[in-house]
This record gives C-alpha cells, structure tokens and sequence, in this order.
C-alpha cells in the first residue's frame, strides 16, 4: 500500500507540473506571442544583394553593397557546406522541432560545471531556426524574454517552412565577417571562388565564422574544432579531417583590396553614373548584374603605359606630375580602358573625366577642318610670316612658332603636320574666327554656349576633358557621328531580368567586321570628303610632323599633338581605323613642365598602348569615301609631282574638282614679312 500510495502522489506531481509546464506554456505564448513580426514574408525571401561589376570578358571588377552577399539557393549549397555549420551550430537541427531540448540540457549542464570551476566553456543551446527568428527579427540583446520570443518564432518558422528553406535563410542571411553576409559573399571575400569550388578545409572555416567572424587569429584553430565536430557527426572520416587539416587557409584579406587599382578610376565613374540614375537603394541592395566595357588587357596596358611615363618624369621630384589616359571604340563609344591618375588610392580625381584644361594645338584639326568645309584643299597654301603690331583686345600678341622659325607660304597640310602657329593664324583670319569655333563646338571638344569667341580661343585656350577631346576626334574616322561615351553594356536585375541595355545588340568587335549600321539620329557633324582629308593629314602628322612618336610599327594610326603655353599641359589625341586614346599629363595645379617636356611624352604613352591593343590585329587603312582622287604632290609647294619632282613626294586625296597648286614659281622657302593683322 505504501509504494502504491507514493507512486499514486509521484504520478499526481507528474501530472500537476506537466498541467502546470503547459499553463505556463499557454501563458508565455498568450504574453509574448501576439505581438511578434509576421514571418509568413520569409516564404517570399528576398534578402539586400551586392550588385557585381563586370569587365568585357566577364570576370569581376568590383561589388558595391552596404552588406556584401551573393544570394545561393539551396539546391546549390554543397553538401559538407551544410553538414559544417550543422556540426558546428546545431548536430539536430533536421529532427528539432525548431528547439533543441537536448541541446538546452546539455548547455544547462556544461555552463553548470563551469561556474564549480571545471575545465568547460559556456555554450548556448540556441538552433540554426532560432538563429534565423533572431537575425530577421529580433535584436541581440541577452534578455529572457528575447529568447521566448526567439524560441516561439523558431517553433512557428518550423511549421511553416521546410528545413531546407529554414537552411537557405540561414546560410544566406548570416554575417561571416569583413562585411560578408551569407556563405556565397564569405567565399568570395575570403578564398575568391564560388561556394560549389569550396574545399572541405574552407568550408570548415566559413562554419567556425559565426562565434567569432572578425578574429583571423585563430582561424586554423577554429576551423580543427569543426573538422573534430564533423568526424563526430559522421560526416567525414578521420582521415578526410586529417587532410583537411593539414590545408594551408590561404584568406584573402576582401575583394575591395583584391580588385586591381588598374581599374578603380573606371569603376568608380561607374558607380557615380549609376548612382544618379538608378539610385543608392537599387544600386547597393538589389544584386545587379552590371556588364561594362572595359577590357582588361587593354586597361592593364593602359595604365602601365602611363605610370611608365610619370615614373620617368617623377623620378626625384616632390612634386608629381599626373595623367590620364582613355580608349574607346570610335564607333560605338564603348570605354575600352581608362586611367584618371597615377594611383587612384592617393587621389580619386579623374583627370580622363573631370579636369578641365586647357587643349592647346589638339584644337587645331577642328579649326583646319572648317577650311576644308569651305573648299581649301591639303595644299591650299597659308603664309607662314611674322605678324607684327598685331592687338586682341587691350593685349599686344606676336604670334610665335615653336621653332621661332618662319617658313613663307607653306601647304594647310605641312602647317598641320608640324602644329605651325603663325600660319593657324592667318587661317582663323581667313575663315573667321567663330566659324573656327564652331567646329570645336559642333563636335562637342567646346561648349555649345560658349560666349567667348576670341582668337585665343580658336587656338586652343579654351578648356575641356579629355575624355570630350577624344569623343570629338572620334568623328574624323567614324563618319561625323557623334557619339556618347558608354561604360556599361547592360544590366541584369537579380532574376536575370535585363533593365538596361539589351545584350542582344551587342556584337563584338573584330578586323573583319564593317562599321555597324548607326542609328540616324541627326545629320552628319561633317562631310565624309572633308572628314577623310583631314583624317589623311592627321595621318601624316604621325608619320612625319609632331607625332612621330606615337608610330606604332606595321599600323596605320593617325593623331595630334597638343602643348599649352609655358608647357604646362600636354596632349596626344590618336587612333586607328577602330581604336582611339588620348593621353594627358599636367600637373593638378597648373605649371610648367620644364625645359625637354612636350607633347612627346604624351606620344609616347600613346604609342605604348597601341602597340600592345593592337599586337594581334592587321593593319587596316582608313576607309576612303566615294569621290576622292589621289595625285602625288610635292609636300613642300604642293604642286603635282611631275612640275616640281624634288623633295618628298606625297599621295595627296582630293576632292571632285580640287587638284594640286600650280609649279612654283621661286623659292618656296621666299616670304614677304607682314607688318599687323586684319583681327
């Protein structure tokens, strides 16, 4: 009767505490369940994403993100993958009903024997489900009732979704470190693969990141606790952790640091562009795909040719002198490369886009090109005499040539060739001087606003970029169109939804293929004979004027040089049949570059960089519009070659009812000085 009577109170207590274990079950959830967030909007998950930045050949520039992390789905997440954070948070998260009562007790238990002195850490009995309710929905404080309201979100997540989704949330949302959220983002930043190239060592790692993910210092030790807790779990063998083990963690130290500082000037114009027209929101949270232009090859030849070049000039000097260089495709505007500065760590300016100098003889071509439009012809000849007493404004000017040198009556092309001031003079003279700018104007190198139309203006003292410069000489070879520079093809939303730009219009470019058919937007900038004679002359500036050293052996390239007064900024603006760069250096603070420095330099970064964009490439000759006709002339008087055969002769391209000058009739080399000007 007695063991009968205390197993009847044994059941009775048995009975009461289960009654009173569910009251205050009841009571719990009535308190702290009503007012939880609504976790139905997890079916539907859609977490903040890194938008990626892609070069031409699809390899990864850079990501722009508040939080970086690349969403991977479930069905992509390798097995050990999952199987090392199941080791490592939670070794029953596939049977627990969204809490893990073994798990509280064996907690309870440890964190016991820890407090009476034993040799155990305190551990948290917190599953992978209540990790989610608290990442998604709570904060971290260490309260009681958090963790009710973390426990009850964990049973209801439980019911509503699977594990493998509970797991996709979970491994997508969590923050690893470095500002990595999310295992696709952490392999990224730290081992610079996709999750499916993880070995079992890296994926160990990741798992050992959630304690403690800014601490590098016991990374391998960390990731061995792992590899011990997946032997236990059976999900390895001892001998797979044994190798595991023994794998150097080579960690990259973030993929800000790991992109190339050959390409941050292009990507952060990229981003400045964007930023204005799809906002900050959509650009950093929403995991976009972006496909630039840029070719790296190109980029990297860019910016090696350049730094090449101020290495030089910098060598020994407190001040550094700065740079930029950009290529584009003439006909499509498509950015090919870009470099705004010697490093863009020391300074973010970019001198390819932002700095307005002044462009000295690069104007030139638009000003002889105006000459061209009104019928003068390559040999149309310009008196190269001094101009004496000649007054602009309050301002007394002797116009000067660079080799203080006059040559009496020279061809328009010679004058070209080799950047002859004084007879660009009498020119602008002659066709007049807003007639000069305007050209500039029409193809975008001068505002079209500009007020200012004075004569120093027409010879190159305004300022523009040059990027603008060279979006004008793009139309010398590409027909008169005027293009827009482009950096980025198209853009893909995280669905694979395009919302900018259409792949599908997108043609690589090669030797064999014609000009693309462009779209007719507006007429011509000018006619195509007109355009041909002057790209012709540019061609022979290259190959025997002032830009000699921008030749690229075994290719047709044709280009200007460009030297503002006292030296103080200098230019190359050249191209090929369907390359064109240009190429800047000055000194941020305008100043002169000293005795020996000249447009050469900018040449020579030039030709530094065709020479490796167009290695692989045949030589293409510049397309020549219907209606010329080619006559040998002497380069000097212009005459045909067989009135006046001494001297270089030249193949001259004439227009339909041009032809060469008439046999001299004394010395080319005879002038009449001219005193004042008709200004």
């Amino acid at each position: 009767m007695k063991i009968k009577k205390i197993c009847h109170i044994f059941l009775n207590i048995l009975f009461w505490g289960f009654t009173a274990g569910i009251a205050a079950l009841a009571a719990l959830v009535l308190i702290y369940g009503n007012d939880l967030p609504d976790y139905k909007k997890l079916a539907t998950y859609a977490p903040p994403v890194a938008t990626r930045l892609y070069a031409s050949d699809g390899s990864l520039l850079i990501e722009y993100a508040e939080e970086r992390r690349v969403f991977i789905d479930f069905a992509d997440m390798p097995q050990q993958l999952v199987n090392a954070f199941i080791a490592a948070e939670d070794q029953n998260f596939w049977t627990h009903p969204g809490i893990d009562v073994q798990g509280i007790i064996r907690a309870v238990g440890n964190n016991a024997m820890r407090m009476l002195g034993y040799n155990t850490s305190f551990s948290g009995a917190s599953t992978i489900t209540q990790q989610v309710a608290k990442n998604f929905f709570l904060t971290s404080e260490r309260t009681i009732s958090r963790k009710i309201k973390e426990a009850i979100l964990a049973l209801r997540l439980e019911r509503a979704f699977s594990k493998q989704h509970i797991m996709t949330l979970y491994l997508n949302q969590i923050f690893l470190g470095a500002r990595a959220y999310g295992v696709g983002s952490a392999a990224l930043m730290y081992f610079n693969k996709p999750v499916s190239e993880l070995t079992l060592a890296e994926c160990a790692f990741l798992a050992s990141l959630p304690k403690a993910p800014n601490d590098r210092k016991r990374a391998v030790e960390r990731r061995n606790y792992v590899l011990r807790r997946m032997v236990e779990e059976g999900f390895i063998t001892q001998s797979d952790a044994d190798i595991a083990s023994a794998e150097e963690l080579n960690i990259n130290s973030g993929f800000t640091a790991q992109m190339e500082q050959d390409f941050q000037y292009f990507s952060e114009d990229v981003r400045r562009q964007l930023l204005g027209t799809l906002g900050r929101e959509v650009l950093y949270n929403q995991g976009l795909y972006i496909k630039t232009t840029i070719v790296p090859e190109l980029q990297r030849a860019a910016a090696a040719a350049l730094n090449k070049e101020l290495d030089k000039y910098n060598e020994g000097r407190t001040d550094k002198l700065q740079g930029a260089i950009i290529a584009m495709n003439p006909h499509t505007g498509r950015i090919l490369a870009m470099t705004g500065g010697r490093s863009f760590a020391e300074s973010s300016f970019n001198r390819a886009t932002q700095a307005y100098r002044q462009i000295g003889s690069t104007i030139k071509p638009f000003v002889y090109l105006a000459a061209l439009e009104r019928g003068f012809t390559p040999q149309t000849m310009i008196l190269d005499a001094p101009i004496v007493g000649w007054r602009e404004d309050d301002t007394l000017w002797k116009p000067e040539n660079y080799d203080k040198k006059f040559l009496g009556d020279v061809p328009l092309r010679l004058s070209l060739e080799t950047s002859r001031n004084v007879p660009t003079v009498r020119l602008v003279e002659q066709i007049g001087t807003e007639n000069a700018i305007e050209v500039a104007q029409r193809f975008g190198v001068y505002p079209s606003d500009m007020k200012n139309m004075n004569l120093s203006m027409a010879l190159g003292s305004g300022e523009t970029t040059l990027e603008k410069l060279v979006l004008g000489y793009s139309a010398f070879v590409n027909g008169g169109r005027a293009i827009k520079p482009k950096l980025v093809d198209y853009i893909e939303d995280r669905y694979g939804n395009v919302i900018g730009g259409a792949p599908s219009d997108i043609v690589e470019w090669s030797p064999e293929l014609l000009p693309p058919e462009m779209a007719v937007e507006s007429e011509p900038l000018s006619d195509a004979q007109s355009l041909y004679q002057m790209v012709s002359i540019l061609q022979g500036a290259v190959e025997r004027g002032t830009g000699k050293q921008a030749r690229v052996s075994g290719h047709t390239i044709a280009g200007k040089t460009g030297t503002t007064n006292d030296v103080k900024d200098v230019w190359f603006i050249g191209f090929s049949k369907d390359l064109i760069a240009g190429v800047y250096l000055g000194y941020d603070t305008p100043k002169s570059l000293g005795k020996g420095a000249g447009s050469h330099m900018a040449a020579r970064v030039f030709a530094d960089f065709m020479r490796v964009a167009l290695a692989e490439s045949k030589n293409q000759p510049f397309a020549v519009p219907d209606g010329m006709k080619f006559m040998r002339v002497n380069r000097r008087s212009g005459a045909a070659a067989s009135a006046d055969p001494d001297g270089v002769i030249i193949l001259e391209a004439f227009k339909p009812g041009q032809s060469p000058n008439p046999a001299p009739k004394k010395s080319a080399s005879e002038y009449t000085p001219v005193v004042g000007g008709i200004f």
